[in-house]
């Protein structure tokens, strides 16, 4: 990617944006592809790529996607974008778990409210342990001395 023009970045970037889909039409591969030809974190293969190293471009982007599948163990991808269903346009696919927007005022303000309600992200943990436990590793390493010196007479 670090030997294309600015021109052909700008017109991918117009272009995905634009487009945003999780399964690319072929012409669309064609066009990224004689656009940025190199770039292999995307879903469709290289095709274009005159590079020759070993291993292949073709067997890193292959790789790429398998890891990428694995880690998400083959779930369907979402983003930032499926968890919001009252976007427009409506997201593609909907995260797991959030239901699909109803546009009446009633759903929405109920809605807003089961969100509001959610609890917050965070630990159920006392405040005062992550004070304590340090301040007690920190006391028994100085009363029971773990590196005495040695040769000082007291």
């Amino acid at each position: 990617m670090e030997d294309t023009i600015w021109n052909q970045r700008i017109q991918a970037l117009t272009h995905i944006i634009l487009n945003p889909t999780t399964k690319p039409s072929f012409e669309s591969q064609i066009f990224i592809s004689n656009q940025i030809p190199c770039y292999l974190n995307w879903d469709y293969p290289p095709i274009l790529c005159t590079k020759s190293t070993f291993p292949s471009v073709y067997l890193k982007w292959a790789f790429s996607v398998y890891l990428k599948r694995v880690s998400r163990f083959v779930a369907p991808e979402t983003s930032w974008r499926s968890k919001c269903p009252y976007q427009q346009p409506p997201p593609l696919i909907l995260a797991k778990g959030v239901e699909e927007a109803q546009w009446g005022d009633e759903e929405r303000r109920q809605y807003v409210r089961k969100r509001f309600k959610r609890r917050h992200f965070g630990s159920d943990v006392n405040p005062f342990i992550p004070f304590i436990v340090p301040n007690i590793l920190l006391f028994s390493l100085l009363y029971c001395n773990p590196f005495p010196i040695e040769g000082v007479d007291s």
